[in-house]
C-alpha cells in the first residue's frame, strides 16, 4: 500500500476509536447500578476502555482546559467547548477522505496527494487552536483599551458610597447591555470574591487578562485594600495614567510609520523613477554599440 493509503486508514481508525469510546461512555452512564456484568465482560470492557483512553489522549485535550480556552477567547457558551474536539477531528477525517477521493478521481500523483493530505492534517489540527489564540489576544487588547472607562465608572460608584464589592456587582449588571466582555469579567470577579476573597479574585482576573493595564489595576487595587488608602483617588489616578500610556503608545506607532513607509517608497517609486531616467541613455549606448 502507498503512503497516502496508510494515512487514510490511520485517520479512519482514529475516528472510529473516538466515536466508539464516546458511544461506550454514553452507554456506561445510562446503565443502571443494579445491572452488572460478569467478571470476564468487565475485564474486556476495562481493556477496551484503557485502549480508547490512551488513543483519545493523543488527539484530545482536557475538558476544563478547553472551556478555559473558549472563555479566554470571548466565547462564553461552554457547551460549544464540548463539541470542539469532536468537530475538529470529524472535519479532519471528512476532509482527508474527500481529498483522497478527489485525488483518485483526478489521478493525482502519489507524492502530491500525500503532500495535500499532510497539509490538511496540519491545518485542521493547528488552525482552530490558532484561531482561539488570535481571538484571545484581540480580547485582551480590547479589554485593556476599555479599562480606563470601567475605572471611571467604578470611581463614580465608590464616590456615591458603594464599596468595591458593591460597585463590581452593580457594574457587572449594568455593563451587560453594551459590553459583555467586561460584564463577564466583573461577574466572575464578583462570584470568586465571595468564595476566595477580593484580592485572590483580582489575581485570577489578571491571569485571565495578562496585560500591563490589568496588572496595574490589580496591584493598585490590592494595595489600596491592604493599606486602606482612598479608593476614589486611586481609581481616577490609575485611569488617567493608563490613558497617558495608551496615548504614548499611539504616538510611538505614528512615529514608526515614516520608517515603515520608506520601504514601499523606495521599491515602488524611486526604483521605477531611476529606471525611467536611466533607460533612454542605456538604450542609446546599446544602439551605438
Amino acid at each position: 500500500m502507498s503512503q497516502q493509503q496508510w494515512l487514510f486508514l490511520a485517520l479512519i481508525l482514529i475516528g472510529c476509536v473516538i466515536a466508539l469510546r464516546g458511544l461506550r461512555h454514553s452507554m456506561k452512564q445510562k446503565r443502571f447500578r443494579e445491572f452488572s456484568v460478569n467478571s470476564a465482560d468487565e475485564r474486556k470492557f476495562d481493556f477496551w476502555e484503557r485502549v480508547g483512553t490512551a488513543l483519545s489522549q493523543l488527539v484530545s485535550s482536557d475538558k476544563q482546559d478547553m472551556e478555559q480556552k473558549f472563555l479566554a477567547a470571548g466565547i462564553y457558551d461552554t457547551r460549544l467547548s464540548k463539541l470542539f474536539m469532536p468537530a475538529k477531528y470529524m472535519l479532519l477525517i471528512v476532509g482527508a477522505s474527500a481529498i483522497y477521493l478527489i485525488g483518485q478521481w483526478q489521478q493525482w500523483p502519489s507524492k502530491w496527494l500525500f503532500i495535500v493530505e499532510i497539509l490538511w492534517l496540519v491545518v485542521t489540527i493547528i488552525g482552530p487552536d490558532a484561531y482561539l489564540g488570535i481571538r484571545k489576544k484581540a480580547l485582551v487588547k480590547s479589554i485593556s483599551n476599555k479599562l480606563p472607562y470601567m475605572l471611571d465608572l467604578m470611581a463614580v460608584c465608590v464616590q456615591t458610597g458603594m464599596t468595591i464589592e458593591a460597585s463590581i456587582t452593580y457594574l457587572s449588571r449594568e455593563m451587560a447591555a453594551f459590553d459583555r466582555d467586561l460584564s463577564f469579567l466583573l461577574t466572575r470577579v464578583n462570584e470568586r470574591s465571595r468564595i476566595v476573597g477580593l484580592e485572590q479574585a483580582l489575581e485570577e482576573l489578571y491571569m485571565r487578562v495578562p496585560s500591563n493595564e490589568m496588572r496595574s489595576f490589580v496591584m493598585t487595587l490590592n494595595q489600596s485594600l491592604q493599606y486602606g488608602t482612598s479608593i476614589y483617588g486611586v481609581l481616577t489616578t490609575l485611569s488617567s495614567d493608563i490613558r497617558e500610556v495608551q496615548l504614548l503608545r499611539i504616538e510611538e506607532k505614528i512615529g514608526q510609520l515614516a520608517a515603515k513607509m520608506s520601504i514601499p517608497l523606495i521599491v515602488f517609486i524611486m526604483v521605477p523613477i531611476v529606471i525611467l531616467i536611466a533607460a533612454p541613455g542605456i538604450m542609446r549606448m546599446l544602439a551605438n554599440a
